[in-house]
């Protein structure tokens, strides 16, 4: 438990400096694995990002945000399979 505890800090730790380099590279727009990316999504920060998924699935504000990696992607899988 008390490893548990240590590892989710770290990769706290570790996701913070991963936003902070992330908002200052210059990321490529256009498609993502030849699915064509809406212009306004190619033009939202990391975190306009997160908050249109609040948005669009009636989530909290910023609980997309925190959630870790693993739970961001489990959850859009989720949503994709439900709405498919």
């Amino acid at each position: 438990m008390v490893m548990q505890y240590i590892i989710r800090k770290v990769i706290s730790m570790m996701g913070y400096i991963y936003v902070v380099l992330d908002s200052r590279l210059e990321h490529p727009s256009g498609a993502i694995l030849n699915i064509i990316i809406d212009d306004d999504f190619n033009n939202m920060s990391r975190r306009e990002l997160c908050r249109h998924v609040e948005n669009k699935f009636g989530l909290k504000e910023d609980s997309f945000w925190f959630l870790e990696s693993t739970q961001k992607i489990r959850l859009c899988c989720q949503i994709a399979r439900n709405i498919l």
